[in-house]
């Protein structure tokens, strides 16, 4: 009879430096300062592995628990882009390994209690896009490094305890600081209290009611809701027009897109670029 002493391992390393090993052997595992555990985490599907630039064409699957991956920890993004190694090891001795798998955590969905990952290759980053867009709208982020809009202070940034939450998604403020109506649409609303703390969305409308009150729609729900009493930070929205950023920002000298292109009406119609050589 045949025995074989090979055993899969996984490492997955989150962007604010923790940690966690898992295996598909039936008693940990240690070796690289890390131990791997066989009670919870992650398995995977047979990895397919191209020679040219196509993703690496697997997924991880594992269970969310309140010592692992919690489902609050993957709602709020800290597991998105997370660094993942896979190694094939002896565990009748772990010198003896083989590292099958380098690169990182993609896309997360979950439901019933687990989760679901795709694995993104060492050769994804060489898929994407590369250089500068030239179009009439800012191509930076708002707050971001190429921005460079310090986003304190009370004119962009507001908090509150919400009142009442409807749906998921609508939530409404009392005594709400004075802001024009609108100000906060397409800008981000985060959770800072609460069961939902560290959660955050964007923000699809912003409605100015009579008396102080604010309500404020999200695009889609939180995924833990909110409670009332729970406090949140607003910050202003961005829609990347050239009079946007000089009148409700004023960083026009940092707009990083072309405002004065001609548009593509101007460049297909027949007899434009006639009149306009």
């Amino acid at each position: 009879m045949t025995v074989t002493t090979i055993a899969r391992a996984w490492m997955v390393r989150r962007g604010d430096g923790m940690v966690l090993g898992f295996t598909d052997h039936d008693a940990a595992l240690t070796f690289g300062g890390i131990t791997f555990r066989p009670d919870h985490g992650m398995s995977a599907r047979a990895l397919v592995q191209a020679t040219g630039l196509s993703v690496d064409n697997s997924e991880a699957e594992g269970a969310l628990s309140d010592d692992s991956i919690t489902e609050k920890d993957v709602l709020a993004g800290r597991w998105d882009g997370a660094e993942v190694k896979m190694w094939e090891v002896d565990w009748a001795d772990v010198a003896r390994r083989r590292l099958v798998f380098a690169g990182s955590l993609g896309e997360i969905a979950r439901s019933q209690g687990a989760f679901r990952a795709e694995l993104r290759g060492l050769s994804e980053p060489l898929n994407m896009a590369r250089g500068r867009v030239f179009h009439p709208r800012c191509s930076a982020r708002l707050g971001d490094g190429r921005c460079k809009l310090a986003l304190t202070g009370e004119t962009f940034v507001a908090e509150a305890r919400i009142t009442t939450i409807e749906d998921g998604r609508i939530l409404r403020f009392a005594n709400f600081p004075v802001y024009e109506a609108g100000w906060f649409e397409r800008g981000s609303l985060n959770v800072l209290s609460g069961e939902a703390d560290g959660l955050r969305a964007t923000i699809k409308n912003d409605t100015a009611l009579p008396g102080g009150l604010r309500e404020i729609e999200l695009w889609q729900g939180l995924g833990i809701t909110p409670a009332a009493a729970d406090r949140v930070r607003l910050v202003a929205g961005c829609d990347k027009r050239a009079a946007t950023c000089r009148e409700k920002f004023g960083n026009f000298v940092n707009f990083r897109g072309f405002p004065h292109l001609p548009s593509e009406d101007w460049i297909m119609a027949p007899q434009a670029g006639y009149r306009h050589g």
